[in-house]
Order: C-alpha cells, then sequence, then structure tokens
C-alpha cells in the first residue's frame, strides 16, 4: 500500500467529490475519503474498498484536520495529492440574511480548506514536493444575486489559491484552483432557478481529473459557461449591476 499514490479528498461523500474518487481509483490511486457523513464515505468505499478508505471528519474542526492527516500517513503513506473539495451553500440574500448561516459558510468553505492546509503544507514543503487542488467556482469571479456568503467565501479560496501558487512557484509543489460551473450534484438539485450548461457529474470529474495532469493553474467545466461568466470581470460596475439585477428578477 505505501507504493502506491495517495490522494486525499475532502468533500468526498458525494457529488464531486465523491465521482473524482472514484475516477482517481479506477486510474490505481489509493483515496483517503474525508466527509463528515460516514453513512456516504462508508457508501462510497463499499463500491472499491480497495482503493477508496473511510476517514470521516469534519474540516471545519482544525485540531480534527490535524489528527486525520497524520492517521492518513500512518495507515496509507505519503499523501501527494490533496483536493480540498469540502464545501456548503444555500440560497442568502439581504431579506433572510443570517449571521450563523454566514458563519457556516465561511467556516466551511473557506476555513475548511486552511484546517487541511495547516498540517499538510509542513509535509510538502519537508518533501520539496506536493500537489494541492482546491476546489472554488465561478461564483467567485464577482458577486452574485441571492449567493452573499458563497460568492464570499469562493472569492476567498482564488485569492489563496493565488496566493499559494505565487509562494511555491519554482518548487516541485504544484497548486490548482478548480472552478466548476453548473454540475448536477446533490447541492445544485435544490436550487430552483434555471442553471444554464448543467454538466453531469461524473464528465465533471473526467474533467477535474484531466486538468490535474495539466500544468494550468486553474481548471474550469463546462469551459464556455466558465468563460462566459469570467468575461463579465470585464464589465464596468454600473453595467454588470445593472445586468445581474434584472437577471435576478427574470428567475425570481
Amino acid at each position: 500500500m505505501a507504493s502506491k499514490r495517495i490522494a486525499w479528498i475532502t468533500g468526498a461523500g458525494s457529488g464531486i467529490g465523491a465521482a473524482t474518487a472514484k475516477q482517481l481509483a479506477k486510474e490505481g490511486w489509493v483515496i483517503a475519503a474525508t466527509s463528515r457523513s460516514q453513512n456516504q464515505i462508508q457508501e462510497l468505499c463499499e463500491q472499491d474498498p480497495e482503493f477508496i478508505k473511510a476517514y470521516p471528519g469534519d474540516v471545519s474542526n482544525a485540531n480534527e484536520m490535524e489528527q486525520l492527516v497524520q492517521k492518513i500517513e500512518q495507515e496509507l503513506g505519503q499523501i501527494s495529492l490533496v483536493i480540498l473539495n469540502a464545501g456548503t451553500g444555500l440560497t442568502q440574500n439581504i431579506q433572510n440574511l443570517s449571521a450563523d448561516d454566514c458563519s457556516k459558510i465561511i467556516h466551511t468553505n473557506l476555513l475548511g480548506v486552511t484546517n487541511c492546509l495547516a498540517p499538510i503544507m509542513p509535509l510538502f514543503l519537508e518533501r520539496k514536493t506536493g500537489h494541492i487542488a482546491i476546489t472554488a467556482s465561478v461564483a467567485g469571479y464577482r458577486g452574485l444575486p441571492r449567493a452573499l456568503s458563497y460568492c464570499a467565501s469562493k472569492a476567498a479560496l482564488h485569492n489563496l489559491a493565488e496566493s499559494l501558487a505565487i509562494e511555491t512557484y519554482g518548487t516541485h509543489i504544484k497548486v490548482q484552483v478548480i472552478n466548476p460551473g453548473y454540475i448536477k450534484t446533490p447541492m445544485t438539485d435544490g436550487h430552483k432557478f434555471h442553471m444554464p450548461m448543467l454538466m453531469d457529474v461524473d464528465d465533471a470529474a473526467q474533467k477535474l481529473v484531466t486538468g490535474l495532469k495539466s500544468k494550468r493553474f486553474e481548471i474550469i467545466f463546462p469551459w464556455p459557461f466558465c468563460l462566459l461568466v469570467k468575461s463579465l470581470r470585464l464589465l464596468p460596475y454600473s453595467l454588470y449591476f445593472w445586468l445581474m439585477h434584472t437577471l435576478d428578477k427574470k428567475n425570481a
């Protein structure tokens, strides 16, 4: 087991995380799958018990993540790839703004990533090698209606990944950011608005794994939608605010 490639994936209980775990397992990776849901993780491992191993945990708990990294390395071997994918989201606007909801989203989406980076980064620096991929979202490109804290958390992840890439530039530590569009997952199943270019989760996982093998910093899928959203960053604020307000009223 120690001679195999070890990947740690958070948010692996469902959605893109679970699909990516299965895709990498097919390619011979041993997956340390982490999620708060022990039942989901157990079901995932039962599909490929040789290559997918259950390591349940809550990314919002820093001490738990530190202990989990130690446990993975003791039982499976040195982690060489980390996909920090755990995240949560909900529809949130100024009418239902809740400090508790904001805190939950930031603690999971942003601090959950830093809680995992803190124990893994010293290991990668000591070994002078490693691969970190952080799942953000196209929602981090610009502020969007009805996603106040979610957009903020994903924008923060963009900047975090960029900072990591700058500090590891010229080393053998590879940093990437994953920016999906709309993917059919349990999270998007709850959305009641139109989701253009909605992508199948298994197709998304294949695109993600292909992107991990590339030299690109940013992994996007489906790329036409992602490029369209990214192009909105070129609009001046006045035009962007008017456009988003108009589209939001149509979806209301």
